[in-house]
C-alpha cells in the first residue's frame, strides 16, 4: 500500500512494526515513541539549539552522519536543503528513516554505511550532521579525521554525550616527560572508556569531557563556532594541523 494512502490505524501499526523508536516524532497524529526516557526526544534538544543553525538552507546539501529514524534530515528538509543524504549503519533505524520521510513527503536519500567508509560517497556536503555518534565509535579521532578530509565541505553541527568535569583547562604546546601534575586537573582533556557497557547499551565506548571533546574537534581541523547546547558545538572546517597520512616530527623514532 502507498504510505499516502494509509489511515492513522494503518500508520500506528506500521509504527510498531518498526519499533522500537530512538526518535519521537508524530507521523500523521501518531508518535513514534510516546514513552522516550529522555522525553520528547530529540525535538526537546532540536529546541535548545535552533536558533543558532541557519534557518534558510535553500540550495544547501546535507549529510546526516547516524541519522537514526531521520529526525534531523527532516528538519533540514524544512528548512529548505535542496539535497539530504541520511546515513547509518543500522538499517533498523534506515527503515524507520524511510518510512518517517516518506509518510512526511520529504524525499531524502537514505543509505546503510560507517562512518568510516564517507570517502566512498565522493563529495563534499555543505553541512554534515555529526550528532550522537563520537561516543559508539571505537575510533572516534580517525571519523572526525575522515569527516575533515572527505566529506565536511564548511559547516559540521555535532554532538556527543561528556562526562565528567565541564572546566576548561589551560594547556601548554608541549610538557617536560616528568610533569604530572596537569593530567590531575578536572578541565585537562581527559577521555572516559567503556570496556563493558554504559547505560545498557555495549555500543558506548566513549565519554569525553568538555576539554577533550573541544580539543578533538581542533585537533581534526575544526573551527568552534559556537557552543549553543551544552554538548553541541557548530563548527567549521578548516585545515587539520594533522591527520590521516600526515607525516609527523620524528615520525618513527620513539619506542
Amino acid at each position: 500500500m502507498n504510505v499516502h494512502q494509509m489511515d492513522t490505524e494503518q500508520i500506528r501499526q506500521r509504527i510498531d512494526e518498526l519499533g522500537p523508536w530512538f526518535h519521537n516524532m508524530e507521523l500523521c497524529g501518531v508518535w513514534t515513541a510516546p514513552g522516550h526516557f529522555l522525553g520528547n526526544y530529540p525535538a526537546m534538544k532540536w529546541e535548545r539549539f535552533a536558533h543558532a543553525f541557519p534557518e534558510d538552507l535553500t540550495g544547501k546539501s546535507v549529510l546526516d552522519l547516524g541519522c537514526n529514524a531521520g529526525f534531523y534530515s527532516m528538519e533540514m528538509k524544512r528548512r529548505g536543503a535542496a539535497r539530504v543524504v541520511g546515513v547509518d549503519s543500522d538499517e533498523h533505524y534506515l527503515a524507520q528513516a524511510r518510512f518517517a520521510a516518506s509518510i512526511s513527503g520529504y524525499d531524502i536519500e537514505f543509505r546503510q554505511m560507517s562512518v568510516y567508509d564517507v570517502a566512498s560517497l565522493g563529495e563534499r556536503f555543505d553541512i554534515v550532521i555529526f550528532m550522537g555518534v563520537l561516543y559508539h565509535l571505537r575510533h572516534p579521532l580517525l571519523a572526525l579525521d575522515l569527516l575533515n578530509e572527505h566529506a565536511v565541505g564548511d559547516m559540521m553541527l555535532f554532538q556527543t554525550m561528556q562526562r565528567g568535569s565541564r572546566e576548561i583547562h589551560p594547556v601548554q604546546a608541549d610538557y617536560d616527560f616528568f610533569e604530572v601534575e596537569h593530567f590531575d586537573e578536572p578541565g585537562y582533556p581527559k577521555m572516559h572508556f567503556f570496556e563493558h557497557q554504559y547505560a545498557h547499551d555495549w555500543t558506548n565506548w566513549w565519554a569525553p569531557n568538555k576539554a577533550c571533546t573541544e580539543a578533538m574537534l581542533r585537533s581534526a581541523g575544526f573551527t568552534i563556532e559556537s557552543n549553543p547546547e551544552d554538548e553541541v558545538y557548530i563548527c567549521r572546517r578548516t585545515e587539520p594541523p594533522c591527520g590521516p597520512g600526515a607525516v609527523y616530527p620524528k615520525e618513527g623514532t620513539r619506542a
